[in-house]
């Protein structure tokens, strides 16, 4: 049971690494992220963030450039929450497939 103070900071989290997608896809056509969900743990240094990444097909060089500029991700990120968090917590990205998940699914059942 996550407890209200963990839960606050990862929706500020994830609205803000929302944010930080979208101005930087912004620069480039046909690319799309979203911050699905993030996960903190309980002593708030590790933040899992699942990311679903539009078109999928590409989603796995996405993910990488994204993990290899992780440090660049989290200063920005400390930038905008460094009057609610104290100390920034370590990010980990992952691929939200729910959705693709989602759509094997009723491909399934229709059939």
């Amino acid at each position: 049971m996550e407890s209200t103070r963990i839960q606050k900071i990862s929706r500020l989290i994830q609205k803000e690494l929302s944010e930080i997608f979208r101005e930087q896809t912004a620069k480039t056509t046909g690319t799309l992220i979203s911050v699905s969900a993030v996960r903190v743990s309980p002593d708030l240094s590790v933040a899992k963030a699942y990311l679903s990444i539009f078109p999928s097909e590409q989603a796995a060089d996405i993910l990488a450039n994204i993990t290899a500029s992780a440090a660049t991700v989290r200063f920005e990120l400390g930038k905008r929450v460094r009057y609610q968090l104290r100390r920034i917590p370590e990010l980990s990205f992952f691929i939200d497939d729910s959705l693709d998940y989602i759509d094997h699914i009723d491909s399934l059942l229709k059939n």
